[in-house]
């Protein structure tokens, strides 16, 4: 996906056309399987998108349209999830989508998450949005709190409109230092990348 931005930066396809055909649905997909499944770098889609917005399609439709295709799509793939953990709460024998949770969650995090959740409530939820690695072991708190779906989303609602607007952000900053969309895509790529996995490759070699 952040390749097929790169080829439509650089003028390989129709830019307009083809990103409303195509780039659109396919952002919304992968953004909603990344928010199941944490291999797909979402963050790093949203801002690629928001320089192609930016320099292909008119200011503000372009932009704004990814950042709503983004945060539906964090939302969807939020609420698809913690649906599924929910499932696996009530069920004797859980579920795999409830122990992959588990596992990727340490239970010293886990502790943060269920104090900053009894302490704020689902304010937290925003917060963990934006903190990398933290959209997980808060979630988890949520699931072994028992919250219904109904309140859990209403405190992703806002928390996938700010995660959604922090990268589109990003992206508007590597399209505006640029001239040329490819090399904003690709600043934008490295400043999503950074902000999302640093702290984790950090904390791995301390």
């Amino acid at each position: 996906m952040t390749w097929y931005y790169l080829a439509t930066a650089a003028g390989q396809v129709p830019a307009e056309t083809t990103q409303q055909a195509v780039g659109y649905p396919a952002l919304f997909v992968l953004v909603a399987l990344g928010a199941l499944v944490p291999v797909i770098p979402t963050g790093a889609l949203v801002s690629s998108a928001a320089v192609v917005a930016f320099h292909h399609q008119s200011l503000p439709f372009g932009v704004l349209l990814v950042f709503g295709v983004a945060a539906l799509a964090a939302f969807t793939g939020d609420l698809a999830l913690y649906w599924l953990g929910r499932r696996g709460v009530r069920s004797r024998g859980g579920s795999r989508w409830l122990e992959a949770l588990r596992g990727r969650a340490t239970p010293e995090r886990l502790a943060q998450a269920q104090a900053r959740l009894d302490e704020h409530g689902v304010l937290v939820l925003v917060l963990s949005r934006l903190v990398p690695a933290g959209r997980i072991p808060v979630m988890l708190a949520c699931l072994l709190a028992e919250l219904p779906v109904r309140r859990f989303a209403r405190g992703d609602a806002p928390a996938c409109l700010a995660w959604a607007a922090t990268y589109g952000l990003i992206g508007i900053l590597g399209g505006s230092l640029f001239s040329e969309p490819w090399k904003g895509v690709a600043l934008a790529v490295g400043l999503a990348l950074l902000i999302s996995t640093g702290p984790a490759v950090w904390r791995r070699l301390r």
